[in-house]
Protein backbone atom coordinates (compact mmCIF):
# COMPACT_ATOMS: atom_id res chain seq x y z
CA UNK A 1 0.00 0.00 0.00
CA UNK A 2 1.37 3.39 -1.03
CA UNK A 3 1.23 5.86 1.81
CA UNK A 4 2.93 8.64 3.71
CA UNK A 5 2.73 8.85 7.47
CA UNK A 6 3.79 11.82 9.57
CA UNK A 7 4.82 11.71 13.22
CA UNK A 8 6.51 13.84 15.83
CA UNK A 9 3.86 16.45 16.49
CA UNK A 10 2.75 17.49 19.93
CA UNK A 11 2.36 20.32 22.40
CA UNK A 12 5.37 22.56 22.91
CA UNK A 13 5.96 25.90 24.61
CA UNK A 14 6.90 28.99 22.60
CA UNK A 15 10.60 28.91 21.81
CA UNK A 16 10.69 25.13 21.89
CA UNK A 17 11.56 22.60 19.20
CA UNK A 18 10.02 19.60 17.50
CA UNK A 19 11.19 17.27 14.75
CA UNK A 20 8.57 15.91 12.40
CA UNK A 21 9.11 12.77 10.34
CA UNK A 22 7.42 11.66 7.14
CA UNK A 23 7.89 8.00 6.30
CA UNK A 24 6.93 6.55 2.94
CA UNK A 25 5.83 2.96 2.49
CA UNK A 26 4.93 1.06 -0.64
CA UNK A 27 7.17 3.23 -2.80
CA UNK A 28 10.61 4.81 -2.83
CA UNK A 29 10.62 8.45 -1.84
CA UNK A 30 12.84 9.41 -4.73
CA UNK A 31 11.54 12.80 -5.81
CA UNK A 32 10.83 16.15 -4.22
CA UNK A 33 8.93 16.11 -0.95
CA UNK A 34 7.21 19.03 0.67
CA UNK A 35 5.77 19.91 4.07
CA UNK A 36 2.53 21.86 4.29
CA UNK A 37 0.53 23.08 7.24
CA UNK A 38 -3.03 24.10 7.84
CA UNK A 39 -4.16 26.16 10.79
CA UNK A 40 -7.82 26.29 11.87
CA UNK A 41 -9.83 28.47 9.52
CA UNK A 42 -6.92 28.97 7.14
CA UNK A 43 -5.88 27.49 3.84
CA UNK A 44 -3.18 24.87 3.62
CA UNK A 45 0.18 26.53 2.97
CA UNK A 46 3.56 25.33 1.79
CA UNK A 47 6.17 25.34 4.54
CA UNK A 48 9.23 23.73 2.97
CA UNK A 49 10.31 21.61 0.04
CA UNK A 50 13.36 19.46 -0.60
CA UNK A 51 14.71 18.10 -3.87
CA UNK A 52 15.14 14.41 -4.63
CA UNK A 53 18.68 14.15 -3.28
CA UNK A 54 18.41 16.94 -0.77
CA UNK A 55 20.67 19.43 -2.47
CA UNK A 56 17.99 22.09 -2.89
CA UNK A 57 15.59 23.36 -0.25
CA UNK A 58 13.12 26.21 -0.10
CA UNK A 59 11.12 27.64 2.75
CA UNK A 60 8.18 29.90 3.37
CA UNK A 61 9.32 33.32 4.56
CA UNK A 62 7.52 32.77 7.85
CA UNK A 63 9.76 29.83 8.80
CA UNK A 64 13.12 30.75 7.22
CA UNK A 65 15.94 30.51 9.71
CA UNK A 66 13.83 28.46 12.15
CA UNK A 67 12.84 25.32 10.23
CA UNK A 68 15.10 22.88 8.41
CA UNK A 69 13.95 20.22 5.98
CA UNK A 70 16.16 17.19 5.38
CA UNK A 71 15.88 13.65 4.09
CA UNK A 72 17.36 10.21 4.54
CA UNK A 73 16.70 8.27 1.36
CA UNK A 74 17.99 5.05 2.88
CA UNK A 75 15.28 5.29 5.54
CA UNK A 76 12.75 6.59 3.00
CA UNK A 77 12.08 9.48 5.39
CA UNK A 78 11.91 13.26 5.24
CA UNK A 79 12.25 15.39 8.35
CA UNK A 80 11.22 18.88 9.41
CA UNK A 81 13.24 20.27 12.28
CA UNK A 82 11.33 23.15 13.84
CA UNK A 83 13.11 25.48 16.25
CA UNK A 84 12.09 28.70 17.98
CA UNK A 85 8.46 27.72 17.62
CA UNK A 86 5.81 30.42 17.84
CA UNK A 87 2.09 30.21 18.62
CA UNK A 88 1.39 31.03 14.98
CA UNK A 89 3.13 27.80 13.98
CA UNK A 90 0.19 25.89 15.49
CA UNK A 91 -1.32 23.78 12.72
CA UNK A 92 -1.70 20.30 11.32
CA UNK A 93 1.44 19.49 9.37
CA UNK A 94 1.29 17.32 6.25
CA UNK A 95 3.91 15.88 3.96
CA UNK A 96 3.30 15.49 0.25
CA UNK A 97 5.01 13.63 -2.55
CA UNK A 98 4.38 11.99 -5.88
CA UNK A 99 4.44 8.46 -7.20
CA UNK A 100 3.64 7.36 -10.74
CA UNK A 101 2.09 10.75 -11.45
CA UNK A 102 -0.21 10.74 -8.46
CA UNK A 103 0.00 13.10 -5.49
CA UNK A 104 0.07 11.51 -2.06
CA UNK A 105 -0.58 13.22 1.26
CA UNK A 106 -0.08 11.91 4.74
CA UNK A 107 -2.90 12.16 7.31
CA UNK A 108 -1.09 14.93 9.16
CA UNK A 109 0.34 15.48 12.62
CA UNK A 110 -0.86 18.18 15.02
CA UNK A 111 1.61 20.78 16.29
CA UNK A 112 0.42 23.05 19.07
CA UNK A 113 2.61 25.87 20.36
CA UNK A 114 1.24 27.26 23.60
CA UNK A 115 2.29 28.17 27.09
Amino acid sequence: QVQLVESGGGLVQPGGSLRLSCVASGFTLSIAVSWYRQAPGKERELVAIISSIGTTTNYADSVKGRFTISRDNIKNTVYLQMNSLKPEDTAVYYCRSYYLGQIYWGPGTQVTVSS
